[in-house]
């Protein structure tokens, strides 16, 4: 998540992507819908098409829950207006989205979360990154996050998460905390109903990582367990060779409720 902001210049012919020049103090910049252009509108709504044939079995129960019951989350009708969704999510979990240009300083994302701010990458994948892409887009960003922000039981975990990270920084800690956000929030997936079922943005946003993770005899998929995903490391360019895997989102919130300090010391003399 950390750059050099110094070395940020904006190019004015790339339009939204990476222009750091126009943000407030907290790297927020406006969603403006106009800004979109009608091939992009049409690359959304054939990327949400995609992956909304992939979702049914595959994704959890709130994740579904949240897409098929609200209107402020049809992303079938184009690129999703944060000012309308925030007005939903303010009222579901007192959440609220942010437009940001792109990747952020460490500091400056979790003080986002611990305000419950999640901030939304602004700009749309080119063509050619249609199957893929290595940084966050807007489609990662909404699709994959945002729909599990309704679930307040979730939403409150990734508040206590922020605080928690702007502490491991200070610790200097802060990169085993990042492999539990990976594991969790980005490629977590969930027992349900004798299903294991995805969560975590980085699947639920992915067609290649949705169906393997869920379905593939390949990978391993662990029970989840705090310290456990502290001492594993992750694939940045590749699918997982490890999921954790939930029982609930009540084990998430309790299992991360306690001072993570002890936690960190062990790591530490691990070598982890």
């Amino acid at each position: 998540m950390s750059f050099d902001i110094t070395a940020k210049t904006h190019n004015p012919n790339a339009g939204l992507r990476g222009n750091y020049a126009d943000m407030a103090q907290d790297f927020t910049v406006p969603q403006r819908l106009g800004d979109y252009t009608a091939q992009q509108q049409a690359r959304w709504s054939r990327l949400v098409e995609r992956q909304m044939a992939l979702l049914p079995g595959r994704a959890c129960r709130e994740y579904l829950d949240a897409i098929h019951g609200n209107r402020a989350l049809d992303m079938r009708r184009g690129i999703p207006d944060f000012d309308e969704v925030n007005a939903a999510l303010q009222a579901c979990s007192r959440w609220q989205l942010v437009g940001v240009p792109g990747l952020l300083p460490d500091d400056v994302f979790f003080t986002h979360l611990a305000n419950r701010r999640f901030p939304v990458t602004v700009w749309l994948r080119e063509e050619h990154e249609f199957d893929y892409i290595v940084e966050p887009d807007l489609f990662h960003d909404f699709f994959g996050h945002v729909p599990m922000l309704f679930t307040p039981l979730y939403a409150d975990h990734l508040e206590a998460y922020g605080h928690g990270a702007l502490k491991a920084k200070r610790l200097g800690a802060l990169d085993w905390l990042a492999r539990l956000y990976w594991y969790t929030i980005e490629f977590g997936l969930i027992r349900q109903e004798g299903r294991v079922l995805a969560y975590g943005a980085g699947v639920l946003s992915s067609p290649k990582e949705l169906v393997y993770a869920v379905e593939s005899e390949v990978p391993e998929r662990r029970p989840y367990d705090a310290m456990s995903t502290m001492r594993t490391r992750f694939l940045i360019d590749d699918v997982q060779t490890t999921y954790f895997v939930l029982d609930s989102y009540q084990q998430l919130r309790d299992d991360t409720a306690p001072d993570f300090t002890p936690y960190y010391e062990r790591l530490r003399a691990e070598g982890a």
